[in-house]
């Protein structure tokens, strides 16, 4: 629907009376709460940098292979990402990002348990799928839901029931499976970040239906997450528990300071 502007000549209170009366769009709410969401946000990025430093305190973790070939991957994909756009006028393979999309979508309806009546994702054009659930959860999964990483963890993990890939020293195209793992979570993460990147400034209805703010901020924040869940699994330095002890600190220090602001603003001069 489209957005309803005010009078130019109406005051705040006659503006907060129509909203009453009308009621609040849901974006309005979700604008608000977006707002909120920033302070969790400061929180996971501080924790993560925090993690950072201690994967790099004793033994820098990008001398390891893992980060290596996953960084290979991910350059690799960024030079086909940006010479698609000098050699095809655009972002190539567009039909199998529509695909993952759609796919994402479809997913996470089911998780929800609904129910996916027509889709249409195999077209450069755009997809869509029709069904009968729709929450914000199924409309941001795609941006940050790595379908094709995770297609990769599972197959390998299929593979590793049959034979001992992480140890297996047998090389194809001179590298072992446990390189090739890393190598291609590097270029599907990587695939899956650009065309995120790409797709959010092309008026996506997935984030407009419930504001384009609070979408944002939700997108930011669970991709913090993943990425921290990433590096906690490549850095022998670091468990889940040191995750969670470092969250709780930067939790601490943010709470601290909102306190002492509001101390601040509202105490006694």
């Amino acid at each position: 629907m489209p957005a309803e502007i005010g009078v130019p000549s109406e005051s705040i209170g006659e503006r907060l009376s129509r909203w009453r009366r009308r009621g609040f769009r849901t974006s309005s709410f979700n604008a608000i709460y977006g707002i909120f969401l920033l302070g969790p946000a400061w929180v996971l990025t501080q924790t993560f940098f925090g993690l950072f430093s201690q994967a790099s305190a004793k033994r820098p973790f990008w001398s390891g292979e893992e980060f290596w070939f996953f960084s290979l991957g991910a350059a690799l994909w960024l030079l086909w990402f940006m010479g698609s756009f000098w050699a095809m006028g655009g972002p190539r393979p567009l039909r199998i990002y529509v695909f993952g999309h759609e796919l994402t979508h479809a997913i996470w309806v089911w998780l929800w348990g609904g129910k996916v009546f027509e889709t249409q994702w195999w077209s450069r054009d755009g997809g869509y799928i029709v069904t009968d659930t729709h929450n914000f959860w199924i409309a941001l999964a795609p941006y940050f839901y790595p379908l094709y990483s995770l297609v990769v963890v599972l197959a390998f993990g299929i593979g590793s029931l049959f034979y001992d890939l992480t140890n297996s020293t047998v090389t194809f195209l001179m590298m072992t499976p446990l390189q090739w793992l890393f190598l291609l979570l590097g270029a599907t993460w990587a695939f899956h970040l650009t065309f995120t990147i790409w797709m959010i400034p092309k008026g996506q209805t997935d984030l407009t239906s419930h504001g384009t703010f609070f979408s944002l901020v939700v997108i930011y924040l669970m991709n913090v997450i993943l990425l921290s869940v990433f590096l906690v699994v490549a850095a022998p330095e670091l468990s889940f528990l040191s995750y969670a002890h470092e969250l709780l600190h930067h939790a601490e220090d943010f709470s601290e300071l909102i306190w002492n602001g509001v101390r601040e603003h509202f105490g006694a001069p």
